[in-house]
């Protein structure tokens, strides 16, 4: 299975169904998959990163009005949610848990890992869509910025050589990866 760079925006189309219409139902799953982890990475930074409870509040807060900008036009579209909504919200709050017990630099790794994909997911969905869906890009481009905000913000919280970061980033990447692809295609 090739999930590389590109690969995402192949997809299985419905009867009626545009690439628009997909992505906003993958990025939709994607944002409920984002607040599920920030949601339960917050309850255990509490105890284990309580410096991180403010900057998590932040990006929850913009993961909910992302999910719910894409919700809203996908309302606009009449078209419901994606098959791998729920399978977002169960694999985000188990990473979540995961890397909220093991703590700040678990966190701010597994941010930099998803944002990195997210982010080159969403350029290229732009560049796909520009002059196609021109309300799907609008979309895309106000929430691209947030979401390279959380990227660079973690990131300046990672040592250069962390062991979070070489642990987490292989298999949050690639897992990331598998779900938008798995998303497209469902």
């Amino acid at each position: 299975m090739d999930i590389g760079p590109g690969m995402a925006l192949t997809a299985r189309l419905k009867s009626g169904e545009t690439l628009g219409d997909r992505v906003m139902k993958v990025d939709h799953a994607g944002e409920h998959g984002a607040v599920c982890i920030y949601s339960a990475q917050r309850w255990f930074a509490r105890w284990r990163a309580p410096d991180m409870v403010d900057e998590l509040d932040a990006f929850l807060a913009h993961e909910r009005s992302h999910r719910a900008l894409f919700f809203a036009e996908l309302q606009r579209r009449g078209r419901g949610r994606c098959r791998s909504y729920v399978w977002c919200g169960i694999g985000g709050l188990m990473l979540g848990t995961i890397t909220g017990i093991a703590g700040r630099g678990a966190i701010a790794a597994t941010t930099v890992a998803i944002e990195r994909v997210v982010l080159r997911h969403m350029r290229e969905q732009i560049a796909a869509l520009e002059g196609v869906d021109e309300p799907a890009v609008r979309t895309l481009t106000i929430i691209i910025a947030e979401e390279q905000e959380h990227h660079d913000l973690s990131a300046a919280r990672l040592p250069s050589s962390g062991v979070w970061q070489r642990l987490i980033d292989p298999i949050v990447s690639v897992s990331t990866e598998a779900v938008i692809w798995l998303g497209m295609r469902l």
